[in-house]
C-alpha cells in the first residue's frame, strides 16, 4: 500500500478552513425557481460550490450563483457541502446534478423524491441522520415534510461531488416557473 505525504499545517492556514454556523450567511436567491411559491428556502455554502461555466440559464451551481459567492471555506478539493433551511412544504423544484448528490437531514424530516425509469415520481422520507444518495443525472428533488408549526425551519446538509458542479432544473419545472411570471428573473 502506498503511503500518502505527510505535511505539517499553520494554525492560520487551518483558521482559514473552519465554518462557523452562527456566522454563515444563506442566501434565499440565484435560483430560477428561487421566488416560486413553495420553494422558498436558504441555502448555505460552507465547501466549495464555485459558478459553473454555463450558457444554458437552467443551468446553475446547485446552490445558486448568490450562495455559490459566499462560501465559507472556498475551495475546490473534489467535493461540496451545504445546508438547506426550509419550511414544512417547501425545497426546490425538480433537477438534475451532473455529479452525485448526497442528503443529510439534520432537523426535521424531508422527503427526497426522483423521477424512476418510467418518468413516474417516487419519493422516500428521512428522518435526522437519515442518508440518500443520487447517481449523476437523476433527476431529484427534496421537501421539508416535518410535522408541527409551519413556522418552524429545518435544516437539511448536502455533499456534492466535483469542483464546479451543475445543477439543471427539468423543462417542466421551467415552463412552470415561465407561466408562473418568476422566470426569467425582470431586469429592474
Amino acid at each position: 500500500m502506498e503511503k500518502l505525504p505527510k505535511f505539517g499545517i499553520s494554525r492560520a492556514a487551518m483558521m482559514k478552513r473552519i465554518a462557523r454556523f452562527k456566522e454563515l450567511r444563506g442566501s434565499d436567491g440565484g435560483l430560477p425557481d428561487s421566488k416560486m411559491p413553495g420553494c422558498e428556502r436558504i441555502l448555505y455554502n460552507l465547501i466549495g460550490f464555485q459558478p459553473p461555466e454555463t450558457d444554458n440559464d437552467a443551468a446553475t451551481s446547485p446552490v445558486g450563483d448568490d450562495a455559490a459567492r459566499l462560501s465559507a471555506i472556498p475551495i475546490s478539493e473534489g467535493f461540496n457541502l451545504g445546508f438547506c433551511k426550509a419550511e414544512p412544504g417547501h425545497g426546490p423544484m425538480m433537477h438534475n446534478h451532473d455529479t452525485n448528490e448526497t442528503f443529510i437531514p439534520m432537523t426535521g424530516s424531508w422527503r427526497c423524491s426522483w423521477e424512476n425509469e418510467s418518468g413516474m415520481v417516487e419519493h422516500v422520507d428521512l428522518d435526522p441522520y437519515d442518508v440518500i444518495s443520487f447517481p449523476a443525472g437523476a433527476i431529484r428533488r427534496f421537501e421539508c415534510v416535518a410535522p408541527g408549526d409551519s413556522n418552524k425551519e429545518y435544516l437539511l446538509m448536502f455533499v456534492i461531488g466535483g469542483d464546479a458542479p451543475q445543477a439543471e432544473f427539468t423543462d417542466r419545472a421551467m415552463r412552470e416557473l415561465e407561466l408562473a411570471g418568476v422566470w426569467p428573473v425582470k431586469e429592474a
